[in-house]
């Protein structure tokens, strides 16, 4: 398959649905460099910088907990519209915004566009995904946001570079967003990757699991023809989705009540908030203010957070390509294992290292060690889990509910690493990341069945009770 037209259309439909990765990294990462700008112009306090900069996730939550039950009712295609539709607004709104409200507003509606698109995009590619590569191709997604932010930070300064030139003086409006107050052409920046996802998205169909339970066989048909060119095989694909629902034939919301359901919800839940707790957001949000405590200079601690960036990228290409063969459970073994250690290795070197007279390179290498670690397991699990592990009839519901979570468990992590870096300093700090790697490890081990190579009706009949784990017994 893997040369042959339909595979080239599944990766051509993942692609298009992992923009959405891309717009999300992007609108994450660039306002790290317009802090000063805006906080300048506008006379920003301490907590109005941080409502700035927090506020995007005010929009995330409201997007994700709305996304998942309009998937269900709408169609996963047309929610991915709508967020590039609130990313455009957003760039376009920030760009322009004559005061802080506004842009607050306009930053607040991008957001939301982050919580539809971290929801619906890798749900759209787990249903496209044939079994034996659906772990690859959900990676994509996340692949996309490592990308995301990579390309922020180069916009970003690449613009810095330009607004100190001639370049685009005395050229209205350029002169404005490019050279007076470049912070708006780095937040506008994102209206052209937002209409590109918003164009390119009306030529990919709606997901034929979707389709299939909303009483549209003949266009899940015609699609799952392009997916699978067996024409007897689509219709079994058909059949098989069509079966699997009518096993639940409760609404969504009463078969969060059915124990057999509820039990993977809450595990996602569980793994999604735990995930955050064990550091790897507190690395790339805060990784610069924690090297210059090891006594770097600021320069310094860029560059080193620099090279962070671009080992989470190049690592999780690599999980994209394994992730298939090697298995979603054993990647997480590996990586948190290798995780604890680089944490309590680096809690040491906070510790013990001005005493023993360490170098700040061992410190740039256990961090590296361990976003490495991160990228290859959970970073690049998380999402195909999510996208995978609940029914057909509530994954968008059910994803909404463990994309809530996972936000919250961001906020907080967010909001209580300055806290945990004052009262416990790194070396209490990065023990506690430490600790909380164990019950993730745990829930992994005894909760969750290996997904890996089995069609997405196989794991419902698995949480209903009609199949046995063939990988690994609960």
């Amino acid at each position: 398959m893997i040369f042959d037209a339909s595979f080239r259309y599944i990766l051509t439909l993942s692609l298009i649905a992992a923009i959405g990765g891309f717009l999300f990294g992007y609108d994450t990462a660039v306002v790290s460099g317009t802090i000063g700008q805006v906080s300048e112009l506008f006379d920003l306090d301490a907590m109005s910088q941080g409502w700035y900069v927090g506020c995007a996730l005010l929009g995330s939550i409201l997007g994700v907990t709305i996304s998942g039950r309009l998937a269900d009712l709408i169609g996963r295609k047309k929610v991915m519209l709508l967020a590039a539709l609130l990313f455009a607004v957003s760039a376009l709104g920030c760009a322009l915004a004559p005061t802080f409200f506004s842009l607050v507003i306009f930053r607040i509606i991008g957001g939301a566009g982050i919580g539809m698109v971290s929801i619906v995009s890798p749900m759209y590619i787990s249903e496209v995904a044939p079994a034996k590569i659906r772990g690859s191709l959900v990676s994509l997604y996340q692949l996309a946001i490592t990308v995301g932010f990579l390309g922020a930070y180069l916009v970003n300064f690449q613009l810095l570079e330009w607004s100190v030139t001639d370049l685009f003086s005395e050229q209205k409006p350029w002169d404005l967003l490019f050279h007076q107050q470049v912070w708006r052409g780095m937040l506008g920046m994102e209206l052209l990757p937002a209409l590109f996802f918003l164009l390119v998205l009306f030529i990919i169909p709606e997901s034929p699991r979707w389709l299939v339970i909303n009483q549209r066989a003949d266009r899940a048909e015609r699609v799952f023809s392009r997916l699978y060119p067996d024409r007897k095989l689509a219709k079994i694909k058909i059949e098989e989705v069509r079966k699997q629902a009518a096993k639940t034939s409760e609404s969504n919301f009463e078969l969060l009540k059915n124990p057999k359901i509820l039990r993977p919800v809450l595990y996602g839940m569980a793994i999604a908030v735990l995930g955050q707790f064990m550091g790897v957001n507190a690395v790339l949000y805060y990784g610069p203010g924690i090297f210059e405590q090891s006594g770097l200079s600021g320069g310094d601690a860029l560059f080193y957070q620099v090279m962070v960036g671009l080992v989470n990228v190049l690592t999780t290409i690599l999980a994209l390509l394994i992730i298939d063969k090697v298995g979603r459970k054993k990647l997480v073994y590996f990586g948190v294992s290798g995780m604890i250690l680089s944490l309590l290795l680096i809690s040491f070197y906070f510790y013990a290292g001005t005493h023993l007279g360490l170098s700040s390179l061992l410190l740039l290498t256990l961090f590296l060690m361990y976003i490495f670690c991160t990228a290859i397991s959970i970073s690049a699990v998380i999402f195909v889990l999510l996208s995978e592990m609940y029914p057909n009839k509530i994954r968008g519901l059910a994803m909404s509910i463990a994309g809530f979570s996972l936000w919250v468990g961001t906020y907080l992590v967010g909001q209580l690493t300055p806290w945990f870096l004052e009262k416990l300093g790194p070396t209490g700090t990065f023990l506690f990341f430490a600790l909380m790697c164990f019950p993730y490890l745990y829930l992994i081990w005894k909760k969750i069945p290996e997904t890996s190579g089995r069609s997405l009706e196989d794991i419902e009949s698995y949480w209903l009770g009609d199949q046995k784990d063939q990988h690994n017994s609960i």
